[in-house]
């Protein structure tokens, strides 16, 4: 797979989608400072991927003008379910080194689901990636960043509603979209 067609891809996703939609208003001033480090991993199981995700939170560890990364694996967990279930493995990770509470890992997969819905569900959106990835995110800039918004809570439901007033069409042409600007 070609590394920067992968990186073009979920740039383009990150701002037409979680930027250009505000599904999350903390993206785009770490966008634009140039602060989101795009990274792909070439594992093709899931112990290497388990490897390069302990790399990159040594990584955030080491270069603290790195606010947040996207640890993209196209080769790996390409089935929701399984990619799903690697997530108690990854909060492991964290645990063993010690580092829950100081960094936060958000999940974005192209066939994301979540409890509850059915597969096509337009809120499915909200966390649909043109790749699976993992979101390293640093807790204390999190917390810095919810203190200052002034309706937190209130995020999920109005993008719940954009999703669904914008339709799962519309948001699967997008997201095709995004993989058609890297080719």
């Amino acid at each position: 797979m070609n590394e920067s067609a992968v990186v073009s891809a979920t740039r383009q996703w990150v701002e037409d989608v979680v930027v250009g939609y505000n599904l999350c208003p903390f993206a785009k001033r770490e966008l634009v400072r140039n602060r989101v480090r795009f990274v792909v991993s070439d594992a093709s199981d899931e112990d290497a991927l388990l490897q390069a995700l302990h790399a990159e939170l040594r990584r955030l560890d080491d270069e603290p003008d790195i606010e947040t990364t996207l640890l993209i694996h196209p080769d790996v967990l390409q089935a929701f379910g399984p990619y799903n279930e690697f997530l108690d493995a990854a909060d492991g990770l964290l645990a063993y080194l010690e580092m829950e509470g100081v960094y936060q890992i958000a999940s974005f997969h192209p066939d994301y689901q979540f409890e509850g819905t059915e597969p096509d569900a337009a809120e499915n959106y909200t966390n649909r990636s043109p790749y699976p990835m993992l979101h390293l995110l640093r807790e204390a800039s999190l917390e810095a960043a919810i203190d200052s918004y002034p309706d937190v809570d209130g995020i999920p439901e109005r993008n719940i509603e954009l999703m669904e007033n914008l339709g799962a069409e519309k948001m699967r042409n997008i997201l095709l979209g995004c993989l058609k600007v890297s080719e």
